[in-house]
């Protein structure tokens, strides 16, 4: 259920949203959770940004960019310099946009695991939200190793996974995985639809598919499957529309 201050959810034309927006909408109108809003734009900019998210992740899966673990992680050096740990550091002649940018453009110059993914993911949707003059002043300048971010990508995390939409960032666990390649105990994923998930190095793929692709990689005559697990994360949309707008305004589709 939706409980917007002073307004009505139906005031949003459902035939001006992304299919993406629209899921998202009409499942938490349908939902046995209260979800309140202080403003219409604050729904509107949630849709959006999730909208981006999921755009997003389709965009990474499609960039070239490799799947490796930090000791063989790699980055393009006009953006980036790879700091000993396998993370990225962003060099200081570029903006933050322009870096993000190059990672979805040149992707074959990349290579990062699954939460580093999630972090470019979120951080590409955020530009695409809020614009390149807001997101340079806010994320300046940028890390990128697992899952640190920037304090602004104000991450809230829920336990419930009846209770999550596109552009959810949530994750499979797989408890037997194989101690030779402890990168596959689990995979960070972006939700894109009902049942349809992106995960770096797995690609976009069904709960089922996996669920099945972390099974092979468990230790031998292991019996107990991989699953997803109730850990939702999503950014605070609130925080992110009030921060972007001090000084810039971000587009927003009525």
């Amino acid at each position: 259920m939706l409980q917007i201050s002073g307004n009505d959810a139906g005031q949003i034309n459902p035939f001006a949203l992304t299919p993406v927006e629209r899921d998202v909408l009409q499942g938490k109108q349908n939902s046995p959770v209260v979800y309140q809003y202080d403003s219409m734009d604050s729904l509107r900019f949630e849709l959006r940004l999730r909208d981006r998210t999921v755009n997003a992740a389709r965009m990474l899966q499609d960039s070239r960019a490799d799947f490796a673990v930090f000791r063989h992680s790699r980055c393009n050096p006009r953006y980036w310099t790879r700091t000993e740990n396998g993370g990225f550091q962003m060099n200081p002649d570029v903006q933050p946009s322009d870096a993000i940018n190059d990672i979805f453009q040149n992707g074959e110059n990349y290579g990062f695991e699954c939460a580093t993914a999630i972090v470019i993911v979120l951080y590409k949707a955020v530009l695409d939200t809020i614009g390149e003059q807001a997101f340079n002043r806010l994320f300046n300048p940028l890390y990128l190793r697992d899952w640190n971010h920037d304090g602004d990508l104000w991450f809230i995390t829920t336990h419930n996974k009846n209770e999550s939409y596109p552009g959810d960032v949530m994750y499979f666990r797989n408890p037997d995985f194989d101690h030779e390649t402890p990168e596959w105990q689990g995979e960070n994923v972006v939700k894109l639809s009902d049942n349809l998930f992106f995960g770096h190095g797995i690609g976009i793929e069904s709960g089922e598919q996996i669920v099945s692709a972390l099974n092979r990689m468990r230790e031998p005559f292991s019996t107990e499957s991989a699953y997803l697990d109730d850990l939702v994360v999503h950014p605070n949309f609130q925080h992110l529309k009030q921060i972007a707008a001090r000084g810039s305004r971000f587009a927003v589709r009525l």
